[in-house]
């Protein structure tokens, strides 16, 4: 089962763990992104970060092919993915229905070049709005917060920055 659905450029890492895990318990961590899944050092690096966590760093494929076990399991999962349009992959494309979760928190996405700023160490791209807007209208709330307390907001806040359709 999922827990806790993020979005998080850094993916794992002691926030994730010790923050998010006292608000919504959890068992392990899912990260789906084909280039951390694909090198042997990031893998064991994600899976350092949370030594008392069972720790999965899967290919998109790998998830979309495990999918029905991880709903289907006891072990309470987060759900993670390192940019937006891949959680929009599972969660819109794919149709992935992450068991009674229906919000998706969105962490630390860095300034690049063409984002625009929604607040601390939070920028996106106007694809990245895209995505957030499909989410939004697969039913899903999305909340920009790197830790709870400090929230900057849900989507619509910031909806009127890009020409989303």
């Amino acid at each position: 089962m999922i827990s806790f659905v993020r979005i998080d450029d850094r993916m794992i890492h002691g926030q994730t763990v010790t923050r998010w895990s006292l608000e919504y318990p959890c068992d392990g961590i899912i990260a789906v992104n084909d280039v951390a899944a694909s090198n042997r050092v990031l893998k064991a690096a994600y899976k350092g970060a949370a030594p008392d966590k069972k720790i999965f760093v899967w290919t998109m494929d790998h998830f979309k092919e495990s999918a029905d076990k991880v709903l289907a399991s006891k072990t309470r999962y987060f759900l993670i993915t390192k940019n937006p349009l891949d959680m929009r992959e599972i969660l819109v494309n794919f149709g992935f229905k992450p068991s009674d979760v229906k919000r998706v928190i969105v962490g630390p996405c860095n300034d690049r070049p063409g984002t625009v700023k929604l607040g601390n160490n939070q920028s996106i791209t106007a694809e990245e709005a895209q995505a957030f807007e499909d989410m939004t209208k697969a039913g899903y709330t999305v909340e920009f917060a790197l830790i709870k307390e400090a929230s900057i907001g849900e989507w619509p806040k910031f909806r009127g920055q890009f020409n989303v359709k």
